[in-house]
């Protein structure tokens, strides 16, 4: 790896390690710490003038502080000297909020990707956008990885028979179809309407067969886990045999874990996208690294190669 140096933010120590191990190089050193008004510093403790500098942060919560450390982090090593500075975000934060679908609300993922431009990030490389359309609200170069092709592989290991995949809502069709695909099962979908702001999905009926079969419901993030226990209501409801589930990311956030804790979900199967701490890792929910996938990233950025054929490798 050449003229690379890669920093980690005080909560994404643990996947920074992991991402390094891959590499074979060493964690950059770093001071992160908070002054008794609260406000935080950071001094990087070694020289990264003219290098290609990456600073990983997680949005373990509060979100907000996460993003506060993670500005001056940039700061910092734009103040260095740095040549290049890649933000590698796993769980892009405020990604929800992509839409103008209400009255006089904001943005959140625009005002975002402008606020880590104004920083000094000149790269930003996330996983598994809400909407790819983010990636539009970014006039810096933002490298979208998926954690489709891990959860692939972890339940093809599971020679499951009678698959169906299952769409949670019709906005999720397209993707419960690719993965469908690469199963070569039949596809599901649920009839889901949600009411106002409150997160509250209501499940009500099925279009396609998941009687006696291994239903598998796939989704790019799980928040209060409130939408995929509906899904798993009417699943239920129409006699599905097993109920798994698969995620890029796990917020769990609120009632999540007691949710899915006495739901019937056979298995949750969650990437380390968002650090999922040992008192919510319960004995139906695991955990993958995605860490790998976002090492394999920063090799062949730095060696001049597409991100696209990597996907086989890990």
């Amino acid at each position: 790896m050449n003229n690379i140096k890669i920093f980690a933010c005080p909560t994404a120590e643990e996947f920074t390690k992991e991402i390094c191990d891959y590499l074979g190089i060493e964690m950059g050193k770093i001071n992160h710490q908070k002054f008794k008004n609260d406000n935080n510093f950071v001094q990087i403790m070694e020289t990264v003038r003219q290098k290609d500098v990456y600073i990983v942060q997680t949005t373990k919560p509060p979100v907000n502080e996460r993003i506060m450390e993670l500005l001056i982090t940039i700061d910092a090593a734009q103040r260095a000297s740095a040549k290049n500075i890649n933000v590698i975000l796993p769980y892009f934060p405020y990604s929800r909020s992509d839409k103008k679908d209400q009255p006089r609300v904001p943005i959140t993922a625009k005002l975002m990707a402008e606020i880590l431009e104004a920083a000094g990030a000149t790269r930003v490389i996330t996983c598994d956008l809400h909407n790819p359309a983010i990636q539009a609200y970014f006039r810096i170069n933002c490298d979208r990885l998926t954690g489709e092709n891990i959860l692939e592989k972890y339940f093809k290991k599971k020679n499951l028979e009678d698959m169906v995949i299952v769409a949670t809502d019709a906005g999720s069709s397209k993707k419960a179809y690719k993965y469908s695909q690469f199963f070569n099962c039949p596809i599901a979908l649920v009839d889901k309407r949600r009411e106002g702001n409150d997160d509250r999905a209501i499940a009500s009926t099925i279009i396609g067969d998941v009687t006696n079969k291994n239903a598998i419901i796939f989704d790019d993030e799980i928040d209060t886990a409130g939408s995929m226990i509906e899904t798993v209501k009417v699943l239920q409801k129409f006699g599905a045999k097993n109920i798994y589930a698969g995620a890029t990311h796990g917020i769990l956030s609120g009632p999540a874990i007691e949710r899915i804790r006495n739901s019937g979900i056979k298995e949750l199967v969650l990437t380390n996208t968002v650090p999922v701490p040992e008192e919510k890792r319960i004995d139906n929910i695991t955990v993958l690294s995605i860490a790998p996938l976002f090492a394999e990233a920063v090799k062949r950025l730095n060696e001049e190669r597409p991100l696209g054929e990597m996907y086989e490798q890990i």
